[in-house]
């Protein structure tokens, strides 16, 4: 990670839409050749509808402050059945970002050169949506409503609450990447997998994902 700035820096703007492809290829739906129902999508009313994402504009009189920085161990996602274990993830030789391993489809993924959940800032957290036994962590993640609530647990004894402010799904040649990785000047959170479609010869044509900012902490 030499020449990365701190956690908490502008370290996201080196990933791009391009660091998530090894998350995609659909392995589950390519061993079994069709599928009758792939993941849930988003539909147009959990899109943010112009919400400043990624500036984190809200009255000074209702902000929850940032915690400080401290590495999350596990992430909750009620209402879509996620209570899964994190590990950090770095980025790859060729600067993509790293995934959970695909033997391990309860497991999600930090990225631990950036923003920890909670601390002001973008933090990044990815999952597979599948792979060659079936539906992995984020399987249901399209199907998250705006309102919807998020819990990472932290290594200081804190749980980081966030509310999902957009669910939205991304072709991975128009994938905006300033939008989803740049800076906040709020603690928010990105959840991130894949999505679009599928289809055989290229497997998940982008990628879910969903926009959250901290909302409380216990």
């Amino acid at each position: 990670m030499r020449g990365f700035p701190r956690p908490g820096g502008p370290v996201n703007a080196v990933l791009t839409a391009v660091t998530l492809f090894a998350l995609c290829s659909g392995a589950w739906l390519l061993r079994e050749g069709t599928a009758p129902q792939g993941p849930p999508q988003p539909s147009a009313a959990q899109a943010g509808a112009g919400r400043d994402r990624g500036g984190g504009r809200e009255d000074p009189r209702t902000a929850v402050p940032a915690l400080p920085p401290s590495p999350p161990r596990r992430i909750r996602v009620p209402a879509i059945g996620v209570d899964a274990p994190l590990t950090g993830l770095a980025l790859t030789r060729t600067g993509s970002l790293d995934v959970p391993p695909a033997t391990r489809p309860d497991l999600a993924g930090w990225y631990e050169a950036g923003t920890t959940p909670g601390e002001r800032g973008t933090a990044i957290v990815a999952g597979h949506v599948d792979n060659a036994d079936g539906p992995a962590v984020f399987y249901r993640l399209g199907a998250l409503a705006r309102g919807s609530t998020i819990e990472v647990d932290r290594r200081d004894g804190r749980v980081a609450v966030f509310t999902v402010d957009a669910v939205e799904v991304y072709d991975a040649r128009d994938f905006p990447d300033e939008k989803v990785y740049g800076p906040a000047r709020r603690p928010e959170l990105r959840v991130i997998t894949c999505g679009g479609g599928w289809s055989r010869g290229t497997g998940y044509r982008g990628n879910v994902v969903v926009f959250a900012h901290l909302t409380g902490s216990r």
